[in-house]
């Protein structure tokens, strides 16, 4: 692994996992390729630059751009249009040519050269239709699995796994991410291609440039610690939707093993998330963020849930623990610690992004 291309190489997952592998593997060249359309990821070019990473401005979605590149080792394709809500209230161009045709220019790319693929999917692969039908029950700050009735494949006190149902509708971010995992599949078989699949729940850190519809962690940090109100979205107000969280420095151990150990990955495609001892409401979200900032701010409700919205998504990570050494390790409470400090010590550059 001399060289490595990034794509999304300038945004939240693509930037710290720049950095975190050129750490950690000696004498590589990382190469952060991004366009920057999302506000807040023309900061991380400093940071890049001070690790003598290399930064590319260039859009997957001009393959010319991505013919300026010399051949790589790996690509890994951490660009996204990430919103969940994307093509419902706003244009699904942008989402359908970033998320898909950039991806198979990125695909194209690497198969010309030879490279491996490592690709980071979404959990959002899973239909929200199905995962709306499950048995849920509610406590007093969160909805849970009803395990006492009978449960569909694939989902578990453990969460869900990759054998839950493809079937049914998943947002359009959800299906154009399923579309590459098909594509890659093909490549995979066809061209003999090294391809690594990561279907990715919530992922968080510093550096992180949150909002409502993504990165709602660092997102809700933010609003306490600048003293501004959120709001309780779905669910009639309840706020006990739930996820599970995963650090981004376990994110790039795994990444680290998987690159450096591909052929006990390549039949695969892995559930990667913090499973239910990160796990999480909205209601819970607001007590660790209280407790951290000290900080108490007003928080509406909103009943009205919106389309593609889930009560609940927790991963069940037993498939990649059954190959590989790794485990989540970062907490809950690091986490949400890290992201406050970040925010805290950076005020100035984030006023505006963040808040």
């Amino acid at each position: 692994m001399k060289r490595i291309l990034i794509t999304g190489g300038a945004g939240f997952v693509g930037a710290n996992l720049s950095i975190f592998l050129k750490e950690h593997i000696s004498n590589c060249h990382i190469i952060a390729f991004d366009n920057l359309h999302r506000r807040g990821s023309e900061l991380n070019i400093k940071r890049l630059r001070q690790y003598g990473i290399e930064f590319v401005h260039g859009d997957i979605r001009n393959i010319s751009d991505l013919q300026t590149i010399a051949p790589c080792d790996w690509l890994i394709e951490c660009s996204a249009e990430p919103s969940v809500l994307a093509g419902y209230a706003t244009p699904s161009e942008y989402l359908l040519h970033s998320n898909l045709t950039g991806a198979l220019n990125c695909l194209q790319w690497a198969k010309e050269h030879n490279s491996g693929f490592l690709f980071l999917s979404t959990s959002r692969v899973y239909p929200h239709s199905l995962i709306n039908s499950l048995p849920i029950r509610e406590t007093d700050t969160r909805f849970e699995i009803d395990d006492e009735k009978k449960l569909p494949r694939g989902i578990s006190k453990k969460g869900i796994s990759e054998q839950f149902l493809l079937e049914g509708t998943r947002t359009l971010y959800g299906a154009t991410k399923l579309a590459v995992e098909l594509i890659l599949e093909e490549y995979r078989e066809m061209y003999h291609l090294p391809v690594i699949i990561n279907r990715c729940g919530i992922i968080a850190g510093p550096w992180q440039m949150g909002k409502i519809d993504q990165g709602v962690v660092a997102h809700w940090l933010a609003h306490h610690i600048a003293g501004k109100s959120l709001a309780y979205i779905g669910y009639n107000g309840s706020g006990k939707q739930v996820r599970d969280l995963l650090d981004i420095q376990d994110l790039c151990q795994l990444v680290l093993w998987q690159l450096n150990n591909y052929e006990k990955c390549s039949p695969y495609k892995f559930n990667i998330g913090g499973g239910p001892e990160r796990s999480f409401s909205l209601l819970e979200l607001t007590t660790f963020c209280q407790q951290i900032t000290k900080n108490k701010i007003p928080i509406t409700c909103e009943p009205q849930t919106r389309p593609g919205d889930i009560p609940y998504y927790v991963t069940d990570t037993s498939l990649i623990e059954s190959i590989s050494p790794w485990r989540p390790t970062v907490t809950l409470e690091q986490t949400l610690t890290n992201i406050a400090e970040w925010i805290c010590s950076h005020k100035a550059i984030l006023n505006g992004i963040l808040f």
